[in-house]
């Protein structure tokens, strides 16, 4: 993600390196066989166990014990309020800070044996209200589960769901020189993130964060009622491996609660740590390219978009020339002031300043229009932690989401134009995400991630401060998406065109007939053709649909 600063008045100011996701919405993720190294964010090393234990008890020291907080508690409101969406605020009977995996059987046991509905919370950056639903009445709070370690029993990086991906990043690179092609926003936590497939800067080079992922150990509900821990791997003989296949995409809350994930690159051998995951890249060479909308013309925003659309259909191929190159287009709402196009590379590849000219030459060429270009480089670290999430405030959103195998077509981009140039107070935006590239290179059944043959990842947002905005806000994200696909149906359907949507953006307007009206199920448009292939792995792992939500893999039947 990246940040925007807003200042009084709503007036944004533009800091370069210090962007959100939603952020420039305006002008601007040997011992004994078990750990060799362990980088415990707080803690000591991980015990000797055939399942690594933590030994400290989670991100702060000594062992810490299950905590159970009520609404009497004085920490319930800092727990509780941890969503990030402003739109929902739950109000569950209790919150389960937990540190191990045995204490989220603990807490799943007491919830299932009270009744209480479920939902698990680490990083907090869902989009929906799937935490802060108001049927939730146990909420199992993971953030303190946050160290990342070497396992060389597994000859895989183990990371637990409470970090965020940058605490994730600086371990596995200032311990090992490896990383992971995950988002982009630190504060995002690696819980919900990998289980929804995960992309970033680096998946056109090394694929989605899900690719690389080895192994998980999951907390799951059988027929009785009893909670345990399931060890699921991608190994062809595991007897679970279908287990580990639904969370290589299939969404966070279907299945049970991941208490750890292990990374490893497939076809990746030897001991030696340093060659089990991506290489993380030299530096980071970005360009910052915007235009002002007071400059742009219908013509001139409809040949931009043109042109972005055509460089990715001749570019995405995996091994092009461009694959380390990653793009955010922000088509920002005309009261942002600006569009802008971040791109960046690794710096150390050779001719990349002129990979980023020439993308950024084709993408302007024949718009009458000269653009303001920055240029940064960075070591890469420094670059990654740099981009800090912070709405400034704008907590209230809406998101909604597309993949694109082919670029725009003509009356989509006037679509486009008409909605965002319109003289609003709407704060929207239309983000375009480089895709394709090592993604592609993956069967659609291989994962759970099912779109492998996309050229352009989209996400809609549209994000506000008051709750009074509220149904203007909707209103304009709503009618601008089922606008552009008004073809098929006001949503993505998958097709020659386009390839559904991505869980992670979660909407569950796709649901709802008066949003959706093309005939296909909310879940085709997720995931495809793998759907009831995630609910026999449903079925088998959460009989009594312990874990669910609006979005949810539905028992089969």
């Amino acid at each position: 993600m990246f940040e925007e600063n807003f200042t009084a008045g709503k007036e944004r100011v533009f800091v370069l390196n210090e962007f959100t996701r939603r952020g420039f919405l305006g002008t601007a993720a040997a011992v004994g066989g078990t750990t060799v190294v362990t980088t415990a964010l707080g803690g000591a090393p991980a015990a000797e166990a055939a399942v690594p234990e933590a030994a400290d008890g989670g991100a702060c020291g000594a062992r810490t014990s299950l905590v159970k907080v009520d609404r009497a508690d004085r920490r319930y409101q800092d727990l509780v309020t941890r969503g990030f969406n402003g739109r929902f605020r739950g109000r569950p009977d209790v919150v389960y800070v937990v540190h191990t995996a045995d204490q989220v059987v603990d807490a799943v046991n007491q919830a299932v044996a009270a009744g209480r509905r479920i939902a698990v919370r680490s990083g907090g950056h869902c989009f929906e209200g799937f935490v802060d639903d108001p049927a939730v009445r146990a909420v199992i709070d993971m953030s303190q589960m946050r160290q990342v370690f070497y396992d060389s029993g597994k000859r895989a990086f183990a990371v637990e769901p409470g970090a965020t991906l940058g605490e994730t990043y600086r371990a596995l690179y200032l311990d090992w020189g490896v990383t992971i092609p995950a988002g982009v926003c630190p504060q995002v936590g690696v819980g919900g993130h990998v289980l929804g497939g995960g992309y970033g800067p680096l998946s056109r080079r090394d694929g989605v964060v899900a690719d690389h992922l080895y192994a998980v150990e999951v907390v799951v509900v059988d027929a009785s009622g009893q909670a345990r821990k399931v060890v699921a791997t991608s190994a062809a003989d595991d007897p679970n491996r279908e287990l580990w296949w639904a969370h290589t995409g299939g969404g966070g809350g279907n299945f049970g609660i991941v208490t750890r994930y292990w990374f490893r690159t497939p076809g990746a051998t030897g001991t030696d740590p340093s060659a089990l995951l991506p290489k993380a890249p030299t530096s980071t060479l970005r360009h910052i390219v915007t235009w002002d909308w007071s400059a742009l013309t219908e013509e001139a925003f409809t040949r931009i978009i043109d042109n972005h659309g055509a460089w990715h259909q001749r570019n995405s191929a995996a091994g092009t020339p461009y694959a380390s190159m990653h793009s955010v287009f922000y088509l920002n709402s005309r009261a942002a002031g600006q569009i802008l196009l971040d791109i960046q590379t690794d710096g150390g590849l050779d001719g990349a300043e002129t990979l980023l000219n020439d993308f950024v030459a084709a993408v302007n060429e024949g718009t009458g229009v000269a653009p303001a270009v920055q240029r940064t480089t960075e070591p890469w670290l420094r670059a990654t932690l740099a981009n800090k999430f912070d709405t400034g405030g704008f907590d209230r959103t809406k998101s909604k989401g597309a993949y694109l195998r082919k670029p725009w077509t003509a009356a989509q981009a006037a679509t486009l134009y008409r909605h965002l140039s319109a003289d609003s107070q709407v704060w929207g935006e239309v983000s375009l995400y480089s895709y394709g590239g090592k993604v592609n290179s993956v069967p659609e059944t291989a994962t759970a991630t099912a779109q492998r043959d996309s050229i352009i990842k989209v996400w809609m947002s549209a994000t506000w401060m008051d709750p009074a905005h509220d149904e203007a806000n909707l209103a304009w994200i709503r009618e601008i998406y089922r606008e552009i696909f008004a073809t098929t149906g006001g949503v993505p359907v998958p097709d020659d065109r386009t390839e559904g949507t991505f869980i992670n953006y979660p909407d569950v307007d796709l649901t709802d007939p008066r949003w959706n009206t093309s005939g296909v199920p909310w879940y085709t448009l997720y995931y495809k053709g793998n759907y009831p292939r995630l609910q026999r792995v449903k079925a088998r792992w959460d009989p009594r649909d312990v874990f669910r939500h609006a979005l949810s893999v539905r028992p089969p039947g």
